[in-house]
């Protein structure tokens, strides 16, 4: 075991070296490696027992537009001008990782969007607490957007959005959130994008309270979505599909009234203290992406927000 986590870590430095040598080197955290050891651990004792989709998920709508390879290790949603799909999780979670594999849809695909997320519940209802991950669709040869955004009792406005350094339509890319009760982490390719942190007081913005489904879902959005809406969806170029694989949980799930674990525990490792934090090499990875990737930041738009929301004082360096 510990020579195979030594040859997983080699091979991670390797290729994020090779994708950014001429920025900053994306070296693998201790966090990371605990996280490659559990997953070795967990490939070993069931190689051959991966669980199926049917396991951790059920289909929301429109289950004809929804397929599974022959292995059934990997799922794809389509969308055409009838309808999209969508699946979520049986359990639901408060605090924990949650990862997930996904390769976008190719080609035209502007108007269509792609939406991994973790949500309260089914629908967009008015006290939802919701952790976003969007794909925005494109025209042919233009790059995709990818938009996050954070919910705290039905109040969002707090979007991001970045530039990817790879197309995201020729191969499966890691899209994972770390979320506790110090700070929200989105990562893409275990390099964190996004750093949500929360306040040393009560406060209305940071979702910490009500355990959250896992869901995606595949969608037309061509009010909005490529171009402010000015880019409409080609139907010619249906059906669009989005492609899923590798879901990936370590986290507290919820039984009600109350789940076994809460938010004071430290007893796993997305709840320890080096999780609170950036690590030094995330801190510098968090970095080259700021200086590179960032589009657009709710917290700098002070037209929109004259008064800008109060979490946006919070540093995530700290």
């Amino acid at each position: 075991m510990r020579e195979d986590l030594t040859c997983l870590q080699g091979l991670i430095s390797t290729k994020t070296m090779e994708k950014k040598a001429s920025s900053s080197s994306m070296a693998v955290t201790a966090i990371w490696c605990f996280v490659a050891y559990v997953t070795i651990a967990t490939m070993s004792s069931s190689a051959a027992s991966k669980p199926s989709f049917d396991d951790n998920f059920s289909i929301m709508w429109s289950e004809n537009h929804f397929k599974t390879s022959e292995d059934g290790q990997t799922w794809f949603l389509s969308l055409d001008n009838d309808t999209g799909c969508g699946f979520q999780t049986k359990e639901k979670y408060r605090f924990g990782w949650f990862s997930m594999k996904l390769k976008l849809v190719g080609g035209d695909s502007a108007g269509v969007v792609t939406a991994y997320y973790m949500c309260t519940e089914d629908g967009a209802g008015p006290t939802r607490d919701e952790l976003d991950f969007e794909f925005l669709g494109n025209r042919t040869g233009e790059p995709y957007l990818i938009q996050t955004n954070v919910y705290k009792n039905g109040t969002g406005n707090r979007e991001m959005r970045h530039k990817l350094w790879f197309d995201p339509t020729l191969d499966y890319h890691t899209y994972s959130i770390l979320w506790n009760s110090h700070q929200i982490i989105f990562f893409v390719d275990r390099v964190p994008v996004r750093v949500y942190k929360n306040a040393d007081y009560e406060n209305n913005f940071f979702p910490n309270q009500k355990p959250m489904y896992l869901f995606s879902s595949i969608w037309n959005a061509d009010d909005w979505a490529t171009r402010g809406g000015l880019e409409k969806t080609d139907w010619k170029k249906a059906p669009f599909v989005s492609s899923y694989r590798d879901f990936t949980v370590d986290g507290c799930q919820w039984k009600d009234p109350y789940p076994d674990c809460v938010s004071s525990t430290t007893q796993h490792w997305w709840d320890q203290y080096e999780a609170w934090h950036l690590t030094k090499d995330q801190k510098l990875d968090f970095a080259w992406v700021q200086r590179n990737l960032v589009i657009y930041d709710y917290c700098k738009d002070t037209e929109r927000f004259p008064t800008l929301p109060e979490e946006c004082s919070l540093s995530p360096w700290d």
